[in-house]
């Protein structure tokens, strides 16, 4: 039927009426913003640029291979010490941890003189430890002993992809908990991350954020040792770290011997948050129930110990354990200044990164290139959208100011859809809305000519309207859901600017067929209705 029922009327004016309510907010000013109320504010959607038009921060990262292949040693090293001992295989010496080729090994001597028996358990359980733990266990061929585990090349890759995906995870919750809106973070080659940040006014707080691993772990201190100074020599099982603080030349203050073993690490935190004691800012940190079993055992069973604070293998802290914690809750307290500590709660919060990233390539975009961008592309779109006008008026007479009406209605729902949902309008997204202006007036075009057909022979005008819509809808559903199967399929298989493209296309294709089916329909039968013209002229 060419003319809608009033319930379907209201749709289609309500429809528009929420588009250009939504699309308002990107006429709204920063200065205008701070002064309206806060619901107002809430409800006013903006489009977001990308970094191509806004301006920001463009930087690749690399990720260091050595620090994931050391922590899988140092695992499997712990692994391997227990059940050496539950076979009673017999070492000369502890099992030493050595670098070969881009990665580490285990280096390892039986003990001299050992029955055949022992020797052939302790070849049997190697090589079933190698297989579980991903190495290649060679015996030297001196026969004096001495087995060498290696990583193997697959299990480096699986490592490697592993540290890959969750360095991403991290990196995005930084930086959304940051404030940025929309950053393009993405995997680039095999230990590459690709990270652009649209709005960046201090790209060197960026760096900070995406370059501090931020791995917490709590150590008791040596007691074997001297605890705290500039010691040369420790055991194997202890590490020596520098203090946090430094002194007027840079250099750590003094140096502490731990133990080795992390009896609590980071990853069991569920939140972190910077607080004041004593007028100082300090960090609060609550555990999960795993990770609080394990703070009040620890603290429970070395009353007076030094339990010390490591984060990236530097000592924040180390104070005395007067009680057990039990809470599962406690702070790190520090030199900080309130910047620092909000930073490092946000580093804790975000959780740690597997390896330090080390900064490849950094670019900014400067505004001014956004400003030209945007400026072109608006020019672009104007002159488009002119053009497509003047041709739908001069062809079509009044049903081309219809379908003009359409065409305008169209870019106010694209802008309101892309606000609403905070998508990112990058260069080739505009280019997306340009496409999109022209292919928008083709259902119109379809429309009109199948009416022009239905004239020809003759009858009802209203019939012949009726008609053309009727039978157009078909070609004109074809033609848009195969255009939309292939933006979804860019914006499946693309990257970031494709996307974009296929993003903008994609609501264009949508809004286009509302507009230029419901609404022009919707015009002709009022234009109809009011004027009962006797005779069509398109």
């Amino acid at each position: 039927m060419l003319f809608y029922p009033w319930w379907k009327r209201a749709c289609v004016l309500g429809v528009l009426l929420c588009g250009a309510l939504a699309a308002s907010g990107n006429l709204v000013s920063d200065e205008r913003r701070q002064n309206l109320p806060a619901f107002l504010d809430a409800l006013l959607h903006r489009v977001v640029l990308g970094l191509d038009l806004e301006g920001g921060i463009h930087i690749l990262l690399e990720i260091e291979r050595q620090p994931i292949w050391q922590q899988r040693i140092e695992d499997s090293l712990l692994a391997l010490r227990r059940e050496l001992r539950e076979k009673k295989v017999l070492l000369s010496s502890p099992p030493k941890i050595t670098r070969v080729q881009e990665g580490d090994s285990i280096v390892l001597d039986l003990k001299e003189g050992v029955e055949r028996e022992q020797a052939e358990t302790a070849r049997t359980t190697l090589r079933a430890f190698a297989r579980q733990w991903g190495f290649d266990a060679t015996e030297a061929r001196t026969g004096d002993g001495r087995w060498e585990l290696v990583l193997s090349e697959e299990t480096k890759r699986e490592l490697l992809s592993s540290a890959l995906q969750h360095t991403i995870e991290i990196l995005r919750r930084r930086i959304d908990e940051s404030g940025t809106r929309e950053p393009l973070i993405q995997r680039q080659g095999t230990a590459r991350v690709l990270v652009e940040i649209p709005g960046v006014r201090d790209p060197e707080q960026v760096k900070s954020l995406l370059g501090k691993t931020a791995k917490l772990t709590f150590h008791l201190l040596d007691e074997r040792a001297t605890g705290v100074g500039r010691v040369e020599r420790v055991a194997h099982d202890s590490v020596r770290l520098p203090s946090y603080e430094r002194d007027v030349d840079g250099d750590p203050e003094t140096y502490y011997v731990l133990r080795r073993r992390a009896y609590v690490s980071g990853e069991h935190l569920l939140d972190a948050q910077t607080v004041f004691e004593d007028n100082r800012p300090v960090v609060s940190f609550r555990f999960d129930a795993r990770g609080a079993r394990r703070f009040g055992r620890v603290t429970s069973e070395n009353v007076g110990k030094v339990l010390a604070v490591v984060l990236d293998e530097s000592v924040i802290s180390a104070p005395r354990i007067q009680s057990p914690i039990l809470g599962g809750s406690g702070i790190i307290t520090g030199d900080f200044s309130v910047e620092e500590a909000n930073e490092l709660a946000l580093l804790l919060r975000a959780g740690a990164l597997p390896a330090p990233l080390e900064i490849l390539e950094e670019r900014s975009v400067g505004p001014g290139l956004g400003r030209d961008s945007v400026r072109s592309g608006k020019r672009a779109a104007l002159i488009g959208f002119l053009l497509v006008l003047c041709f739908m008026v001069v062809r079509y007479r009044l049903f081309g100011v219809f379908a003009a009406t359409a065409l305008s209605a169209n870019l106010v729902l694209i802008l309101a859809v892309l606000s609403v949902l905070g998508a990112t309008l990058t260069l080739p997204g505009i280019a997306g809305i340009v496409l999109t202006t022209g292919m928008a007036v083709d259902a119109n075009v379809l429309v009109f000519e199948r009416i022009r057909e239905e004239s020809r022979g003759g009858g009802n005008l209203l019939a012949n309207i009726e008609a053309g819509y009727r039978r157009a809808i078909a070609t004109i559903l074809d033609s848009n859901v195969t255009t939309l199967i292939a933006a979804l399929i860019l914006f499946a298989f693309g990257s970031g600017p494709v996307r974009g493209f296929a993003v903008t296309l994609s609501v264009g294709i949508a809004t286009s067929l509302f507009t230029a089916v419901m609404l022009t329909r919707m015009l002709v039968g009022w234009w109809f209705r009011a004027s009962r013209a006797p005779k069509l002229t398109i």
